[in-house]
């Protein structure tokens, strides 16, 4: 039995928020303010050929030309990231290993665009949340939630009822980064 896609998995797990908040960037730039300060910190630490990559994603460059100047594991970054611009559906799962700090501004994001009416956020915010449905557990009550968290809903004690204390820990951050976009 070949350890390629658990090796594959892992380092998928270990960067969808930066795959999902490239993706959110591609679509809507402001809904992703903190992405240049990640991308200077993962440059920082020595991913200057992923940076570079995901700056001409960034960029519209859609050419799969670039994976072949990559190393493994930033092609299967880069590749992910094309793939998730093509289909949303596509996206790694964001309960699996999830960080909340780097999970929620983009969640946050999303929904604080959708709030304003921006409609390919709405459509990508959608599109995930059929995917964290699928998911079961903490993403399905997130999912659950995005709809009220559009419309408003600030309650963490009604938007976290049935989640465990790491879905909480989520919702928790997703709250505090809407409330720094919603005073903006």
């Amino acid at each position: 039995m070949s350890t390629l896609p658990e090796k594959d998995q892992q380092i998928i797990d270990a960067h969808t928020g930066l795959i999902h908040r490239v993706v959110i960037a591609c679509e809507n730039p402001q809904l992703v303010p903190d992405l240049e300060e990640i991308l200077k910190q993962a440059e920082q630490n020595d991913w200057a050929s992923l940076v570079a990559a995901i700056r001409q994603i960034l960029a519209g460059k859609r050419d799969e030309s670039m994976l072949f100047a990559l190393d493994e594991e930033d092609r299967l970054i880069v590749s992910t990231i094309l793939r998730g611009l093509q289909n949303a559906a596509t996206l790694p799962d964001l309960q699996k290993g999830f960080d909340a700090g780097m999970a929620a501004p983009g969640l946050a994001a999303m929904i604080h665009g959708s709030r304003k009416g921006n409609l390919e956020t709405l459509k990508l915010l959608s599109d995930m949340a059929q995917q964290m449905m699928q998911a079961g557990g903490d993403m399905a009550r997130l999912a659950a939630v995005l709809r009220p968290m559009i419309q408003g809903e600030r309650e963490p004690g009604i938007l976290t009822r049935g989640m465990s204390d790491k879905g909480e820990e989520l919702l928790q951050a997703i709250l505090v980064e809407l409330s720094r976009l919603d005073s903006e």
